[in-house]
C-alpha cells in the first residue's frame, strides 16, 4: 500500500493577545482618521470638542496641539517602553504627556497669543484627555517608534478633522464667517445658539448621524459585492 502524502501547511505568525496586530504604516494612520476616529467613533475628548469648537481657528489650534502631543508622547513611550517598570508605567506615561503638553502650550502662546488666550485652560487640560493615555497604554507601549508615530498622526489628524468640521459648521451658521472672513454676507441672520453650548451638541449629533449613515452605506456596498 502506497503511503499517503500529507501536505505541509506553513504555520501562521504567532499573535500574542493584547498586542496590536501587524499592519502597515498607512493602515495605522488611516485607522485614526476612519474606523477608530477619536471623536466620531470612540467618543473621546468630548470636553474640548464641545468647549472650543465655536470658531474654526480654535478647533484647528486644539486639534494641532493634540496631534503634536500624541506624536511626541507616542514616540517617547515607544522608545522607552523597555526601560519603564510595569508598576510605574502609567505615571511615566502621564509625565511624558505632560511634558509635551507644556511644550505645545508654550509654542502656541508664543506663535498665536490670541488663540492661546481664547483657548485658555483647555490646552493644559490636554494632559487629562483620555485619548492620550489610552493610545500610550494600548498602542505605543507595544510597538516600535515608526508605528507609534503613525498611530499618533492618524489619531491626531482624525481628532483635528472632527474638531475642524464642528468648528466650521458652528462658525458659519453662528457668525456667517470662516476664520473671521465673512462668507454668507450682511443679509445672513446668525444662528446665535450655534456658538453657544447647545450648538456644540447639535453639531456633534449631525456629524454622528452623517458618520453612521456613511458606515451603513459602506456596509451595504460590501454585502452587495459579496453576493
Amino acid at each position: 500500500m502506497s503511503a499517503v502524502s500529507v501536505p505541509v501547511v506553513e504555520s501562521l505568525p504567532e499573535f500574542v493577545p493584547g498586542t496590536p496586530p501587524p499592519a502597515t504604516v498607512l493602515a495605522d494612520i488611516w485607522r485614526g482618521i476612519g474606523r477608530e476616529n477619536p471623536v466620531l467613533v470612540q467618543m473621546l475628548g468630548m470636553c474640548p470638542t464641545m468647549a472650543v469648537t465655536n470658531v474654526l481657528a480654535n478647533g484647528i489650534a486644539m486639534g494641532g496641539a493634540t496631534m503634536f502631543v500624541l506624536v511626541g508622547s507616542g514616540l517617547f513611550v515607544s522608545l522607552l517602553r523597555k526601560y519603564i517598570a510595569h508598576e510605574v508605567r502609567l505615571t511615566s506615561y502621564i509625565l511624558i504627556i505632560a511634558t509635551f503638553v507644556t511644550l505645545a502650550d508654550l509654542l502656541l502662546a508664543a506663535s498665536f497669543p490670541e488663540i492661546s488666550k481664547a483657548l485658555g485652560p483647555f490646552i493644559p487640560l490636554i494632559v487629562a484627555n483620555c485619548l492620550l493615555l489610552g493610545r500610550a497604554e494600548a498602542f505605543a507601549a507595544k510597538v516600535g517608534p515608526v508605528r507609534a508615530v503613525a498611530d499618533g498622526m492618524g489619531m491626531g489628524i482624525g481628532f483635528t478633522l472632527s474638531l475642524s468640521a464642528m468648528s466650521a459648521i458652528r462658525e458659519l451658521l453662528g457668525r456667517g464667517s470662516l476664520l473671521g472672513i465673512d462668507i454668507l454676507g450682511p443679509h445672513w441672520e446668525p444662528w446665535v445658539f450655534m456658538v453657544l453650548p447647545p450648538g456644540g451638541f447639535f453639531t456633534l449629533g449631525l456629524l454622528l448621524i452623517a458618520a453612521a449613515w456613511i458606515d451603513e452605506m459602506r456596509r451595504k456596498r460590501r454585502l452587495a459585492v459579496a453576493k
